[in-house]
């Protein structure tokens, strides 16, 4: 028998490889396919199931292709009503590999389909668990996503999760390995560890959830401090639930090379969104006026899918040559499907056609330094919880997440430095900021962590909540 975690750090996303005498099964498989499909080849084994944990809210599953394309079929836990075919589950039902097992147990709660899969081994031995978004390391699953659709209260559904760690895993051996869907990084818990594997044992020593005294304190603890959701979310679960594009086509389509001297036209005529997935030193440095960068190099896909939310929306791309074919996978990943195609030499073919092009005012730390003085106003884009451990004395804050929630608010008239932790963030809102005509600032380049070797700033740990712009 052999037990592999695919693990996909952008996504914060485990996706699971059993292999047991000739067959192989597959738990909540990311969009793309073909390393999987590789997999198979390499160790000549048949697929025969595809499990998924639930309808999945923060990425797009592989699923539909990958049963497309090996006959395999997808097995989801009881009351899942997806649109396609599919094994629906029964509580305990037994599923063969090879000479192992895979025990489906209902586990209700971050939602109502959510299961958890109990691998037995060849002599009989519960060995480990793929808990899904139930149960992560340090955390378990937030019950907010399933409302609407289970026409329940958070309250109602997290009170359903306890039951379900309690009936279902808690009475589980110690022993057991706990395989979660997502580790640190991931927008479906708020308290998880960097570990991506761990022992049921530890998490029950460890893990806040549960080591809550009754259900009450569970609730509680569990739903506090949890922010909203991405908005892109329920569009993906719709993708899960309902079906999608191949991803070979959406390749296909998105594989379009635009010349320099089309573009601009093009993107007129079908209201793309120039998405530009270069750094933000070579974004600094000069771009197309309206284009949003989010760098490919970073948290790419949760960013798109926070910020530009529409999945549909068509997107025209702006890269660095030979990036195209990965920026396409990573945004199908997040169900943006709708690429239209991408500047065929890269933003060194728009420079040299002599079109207009665009800059963001940049400057160091130590530049910052000395421009800095009691007035000065400083707009932090990092998350709250980053800006109440430190941050410039008198800083705003001000998420890039939330950021068409205040960036109307701004008053151009008044000039602001914009910083993250390290530049990445900051670029984006910079983008975003020039785009909506708000261009009297000055983005610093390595954000607070550059700040504070400076050592020249007043900082606190305060956090003044009713300070406003």
């Amino acid at each position: 028998m052999k037990v592999e975690q695919i693990y996909t750090g952008c996504l914060a996303q485990g996706a699971y490889y059993i292999v047991s005498e000739n067959e192989a099964a597959i738990i909540d498989p990311l969009r793309e396919v073909k390393p999987y499909l590789d997999r198979l080849e390499k160790d000549n084994v048949t697929l025969k199931y595809i499990f998924e944990t639930h309808f999945h809210a923060d990425f797009v599953s592989g699923h539909l292709d990958l049963s497309k394309k090996t006959d395999a079929p997808i097995v989801y836990g009881p009351t899942a009503k997806p649109e396609f075919e599919a094994i629906i589950a029964e509580d305990h039902q037994i599923f063969e590999i090879g000479k192992v097992k895979i025990k489906a147990l209902h586990t209700p709660g971050h939602t109502m389909e959510s299961t958890t899969y109990l691998l037995i081994d060849e002599d009989g031995n519960e060995t480990a668990v793929f808990t899904g978004d139930t149960l992560f390391l340090g955390d378990v699953g937030r019950p907010d996503l399933a409302q609407k659709s289970s026409n329940m209260t958070q309250e109602d559904l997290a009170g359903i999760l306890y039951e379900s760690l309690h009936s279902k895993i808690m009475p589980l051996d110690d022993s057991i390995t706990v395989y979660p869907a997502h580790g640190a990084g991931s927008a479906c818990g708020k308290n998880m560890q960097k570990e991506t594997v761990d022992t049921l044992g530890n998490q029950k020593r460890t893990n806040y959830a549960l080591n809550q005294p009754d259900k009450e304190s569970f609730i509680r603890e569990v739903l506090d401090g949890l922010t909203a959701p991405p908005k892109y979310f329920g569009m993906n679960v719709a993708m899960n639930k309902n079906g999608y594009e191949s991803l070979d086509a959406v390749m296909d389509k998105g594989l379009n090379p635009v010349l320099a001297a089309d573009f601009e036209t093009f993107a007129e005529e079908t209201g793309a969104l120039i998405l530009d997935t270069r750094s933000p030193a070579e974004f600094n440095k000069g771009y197309i006026p309206n284009s949003i960068n989010i760098g490919l190099k970073g948290d790419f896909a949760p960013w798109v899918g926070t910020l530009i939310v529409d999945v549909k929306h068509p997107l025209l791309l702006v890269s660095d040559e030979g990036t195209e074919e990965e920026v396409i996978t990573r945004l199908s990943r997040v169900g943006f499907d709708n690429v239209l195609g991408y500047l065929s030499g890269g933003f060194e073919a728009w420079k040299n056609s002599g079109k207009e092009i665009d800059e963001i005012k940049r400057i160091s730390p130590a530049e910052f330094a000395e421009q800095f003085n009691e007035n000065t106003k400083v707009i932090d884009v990092r998350k709250l919880t980053e800006y109440s451990a430190e941050h410039i004395d008198n800083a705003y804050n001000k998420p890039l997440d939330t950021i068409s929630d205040w960036a109307h608010s701004l008053d151009d008239s008044e000039h602001f430095f914009l910083h993250c932790a390290g530049g990445y963030r900051s670029m984006i809102a910079a983008s975003i900021l020039n785009a909506n005509g708000i261009r009297n600032f000055t983005e610093i380049e390595g954000g607070f962590n550059g700040i504070k070797k400076t050592d020249k700033f007043p900082v606190s740990d305060f956090v003044c909540q009713s300070k406003t712009l």
